[in-house]
């Protein structure tokens, strides 16, 4: 009878050791079967996820207009007071519709090439107006149709996957003729997508051709995105920063006067991307700029919440799940003496005409699917080798403890 309880409790034991020794092996074989099959699927090649979810994102994406309205024109002319502005707002659109074309690949490159076509669709139900309304300055759906942006080509992940997606030529080129040194290059991907296996302390590059130049996001904070576990990264106040303030940025200073001397910050002047047009880029209401340019203006309100940029990423696979991007296009007005409605002024103006909130969210039903056929298989993966070490060392625990107290027993 003793034999026999001992035996079992041995027996019990070593079932527990082999269930945790299951548990422990199953934990870098598990990691490895996903790694191969997230680097199989995320490659830039017919008949991968990535691939098709490329081409055409099954993501509705709008495009959000603030138009600021002028109050007091006649006084800023006269005594170059300070511009008051009311924003109207949004006037939105669908874009990013339509699908990628010219696709073509290079083998030997391990290269994808491509144009991606403009389209937008007013929408009246997510708009406070009309197209028409009167201080529009432009018909912005005719001025973003029958536009493309390219020719991108992005490495496409098959002989090394921590290149996937990220650009190598746009235009033909490495880079883009407007900037000096490295502020010139064109880096990394296009924000959808990013090599995987993303990692909380890696900043991650884009390239955006809206603002003539690359940028960059760092993580901000862990978000549940429709039961997916994302990593949100934000576009930091560095990226805009005087060289002051980050000397990386001193290529994208290009004159002295309006920057006085490089010192201005939050404002980024693109005038050599736009035919020499004075247009200056910056985040919605002067957000991390200089105090003294919104000093000149009154009805703005900067804050992170509604103004900054970001940008949630699903770490395993590297797609942009979620984001928001949030530009403000300006316009340098300065005295002149040829046009009789800037011949008083007495100083510069760094003019708001509009801020747009691009956003997109993975929808509801690619949500499902995904959490199907990756995340979800992950967590149970990890539930199963977190009950096995558990249950396996528990029950080694438990019965070599009983052996034991049994074996004291007897000698007693």
């Amino acid at each position: 009878m003793g034999c026999d309880r001992n035996c079992g409790l041995i027996t019990g034991a070593v079932i527990g050791a082999v269930l945790a020794v299951l548990g422990g092996i199953l934990m870098p074989v598990g990691d490895m079967i996903i790694q191969k099959t997230i680097k199989k699927e995320v490659v830039l090649e017919e008949g991968t996820i990535a691939f098709k979810n490329w081409v055409k994102t099954g993501t509705e994406v709008y495009r959000q207009f603030w138009i600021f309205d002028v109050q007091n024109p006649q006084e800023v002319a006269v005594n170059s007071s300070k511009i008051k502005l009311m924003q109207r707002g949004p006037y939105t659109y669908r874009v990013r519709y339509l699908a990628k074309e010219n696709i073509t690949h290079d083998s030997e490159n391990h290269t994808v090439s491509f144009v991606q076509p403009h389209g937008a669709i007013f929408e009246p139900s997510l708009s406070v107006g009309t197209e028409n309304d009167t201080f529009t300055v432009l018909n912005l759906a005719v001025a973003y149709n029958n536009t493309v942006d390219g020719v991108y080509q992005v490495f496409t992940g098959k002989d090394n996957i921590s290149k996937v997606a990220i650009i190598n030529t746009y235009k033909g080129k490495k880079n883009l003729s407007y900037w000096s040194g490295y502020c010139d290059m064109v880096n990394g991907t296009d924000a959808a997508s990013f090599p995987p296996f993303v990692e909380k302390t890696r900043v991650l590059q884009f390239f955006s051709s809206d603002i003539c130049r690359s940028v960059y996001a760092v993580f901000g904070a862990d978000v549940n995105l429709k039961g997916i576990p994302v990593y949100r990264f934000v576009l930091p106040s560095k990226a805009f920063a005087s060289p002051l303030q980050n000397p990386d940025n001193h290529c994208f200073c290009t004159e002295k006067i309006v920057s006085k001397n490089c010192t201005l910050y939050g404002v980024l002047n693109i005038a050599k991307c736009k035919d020499g047009r004075p247009v200056y880029i910056s985040l919605p209401h002067f957000l991390h700029a200089s105090p003294e340019i919104l000093e000149s203006f009154e009805g703005l309100n900067p804050n992170e919440e509604e103004h900054s940029t970001y940008l949630d990423v699903e770490p395993i696979t590297g797609f942009t799940l979620q984001f928001a991007k949030r530009l403000q296009v300006n316009i340098l007005v300065k005295p002149s003496r040829k046009i009789e409605a800037l011949k008083s002024l007495k100083r510069n103006y760094i003019v708001p005409i509009l801020w747009l909130n691009e956003t997109g969210t993975i929808g509801d039903e690619k949500a499902k699917m995904f959490r199907k056929q990756v995340t979800g298989k992950i967590s149970l993966l990890g539930l199963v080798e977190m009950v096995l070490l558990s249950v396996g060392v528990v029950m080694f625990v438990a019965f070599m403890i009983s052996y034991c107290a049994c074996r004291a027993k007897k000698v007693k």
